[in-house]
Parts: C-alpha cells; structure tokens; sequence
C-alpha cells in the first residue's frame, strides 16, 4: 500500500472520533494558510538568490548559470501550485463561514419559534376577543362619564334676566351722571376782547371810532356753552 492510502486510510480513523466543529475547522484552516503563506515568502526569497547568482555567474560560469536557473524555475512551479493551494483554501474557508453563518442562524430562528410557540401556548383566542370587546366597552362608559362632567350644570337661581338688566342700566346711567357731574367747564376769559373795526356805512378808512360795539353776552354764553358740550361728546365717545 502506498504511503498516500495509508494516510487516508489513518485520516479515516477521525469518523470514529466525529467532525470537528466549525470553529476547529476554521482555525485549522487560518493555520495551513498562514503556514503556506511563510512558505511564498520563502520560496520567493530563495528565487531571488537564485536569480542574482545566475547574473552573477552570466558567461563567465556558464553552467552555475544555468543550474541557478533550473532551480529558480523549480522555486517558480513551487510558488505556483502554492498560490493554487491558497485560492483552493481561502474557497473552502469561505464557504464554510458562510455554512456555519447560516447554521447559526437556524438554529436563533428555531429556538425563536420555540418560544413564540411557547408564549401563544397561554393565550386563547376566546379569550383575547372577550378582552377586547370588555376594553372598548370600558373606554366608552370612560366616555359618557367625561362628557358627563363636561356638562354645564344650569341652577335654578330664579332671577327674572329683564329685571337684572333693567337695574343694570340704572347703574351704568347713574356712573355716567357722576362722571358727567365731574368734568369741569372751562373758565370764562375777564378781559375784554380786541376792538374790532368800525364797519359803519359811510364812515371813511382812518376815522376813529366813536365807540366800540360791544359783544352781546348773549352769544358768548352760548360758544361757551357749545364748547362744553362738544367736551362732554367726546369724552362720552
């Protein structure tokens, strides 16, 4: 048997141990890439020196030369199926967080039922209507007793309203009669009014007046008294 089936076949013994979980395969993975990930950076080292001891040879040691380049190119196909192996893993690393994601999420989802199923156990249908209809009728007699004291209350007091108006102009005439009383008429002038031209018929411009004419009191009485009762509406106004 070749080494590689006797590898798998050992690899197989692992069935009986069970598969690993996600988490292990996982970190199993992260570990063989950052393992292959030294590896390039080896591998590209060593093409490097192989790549300056082949200048370095050139013409002079034709065949150092040339063995520099034949392992610089077996360093090449290394680095090559290295970066295969890589692509393939960070595949496989994908898609199993991915796997493990939505395992995940199943199971929150089922364990969510559960619960749900485990709450509406208590609950009845019947149950939850004769809430709700007990509820509203509840809010409605909230309802009419709110409107119920929102009610004016009218008390018979029995008071006749013409009469009550009636002897409230009263009082108001009689304020406006105080108020009335109250202002005071403006003082009569002592002194005499300025002369006024004689405008006799037939006497010439320049001749001096005999005597004045003098106001009736009649009429000066009777300004006064205009004045006062043009005060009087406007501050009744």
């Amino acid at each position: 048997m070749s080494k590689l089936g006797r590898f798998f076949k050992g690899g197989g013994s692992s069935k009986s141990r069970g598969a690993p979980s996600p988490q292990e395969a996982l970190a199993r993975l992260r570990e063989t890439e950052e393992m292959l990930g030294k590896k390039q950076d080896y591998l590209e080292n060593r093409i490097q020196r192989e790549l300056a001891l082949a200048k370095k040879h050139g013409r002079q040691n034709k065949r150092a030369a040339l063995q520099a380049l034949k392992r610089k190119k077996r360093l090449e196909k290394q680095l090559t199926q290295i970066d295969g192996t890589l692509s393939t893993i960070e595949f496989q690393r994908e898609a199993l967080e991915n796997s493990h994601t939505n395992a995940e999420v199943l199971r929150n989802m089922g364990l969510a039922a559960k619960a749900m199923k485990a709450v509406h156990e208590n609950m009845d249908l019947n149950k939850i209507d004769d809430l709700m209809q007990e509820i509203t009728e509840q809010q409605d007699v909230a309802q009419e007793i709110s409107e119920a004291f929102s009610q004016r209350v009218g008390l018979g007091d029995g008071f006749d309203e013409d009469e009550l108006m009636a002897e409230l102009e009263e009082l108001e005439q009689e304020e406006l009669n105080k108020k009335m009383t109250n202002v005071r008429l403006p003082n009569v002038p002592s002194t005499s009014l300025p002369a006024q031209p004689d405008r006799t018929p037939g006497r010439r411009p320049g001749m001096p007046a005999t005597a004045q004419r003098p106001r009736p009191a009649s009429s000066r009485m009777a300004e006064e008294d205009d004045d006062a009762i043009k005060q009087l509406e406007a501050w009744a106004t």
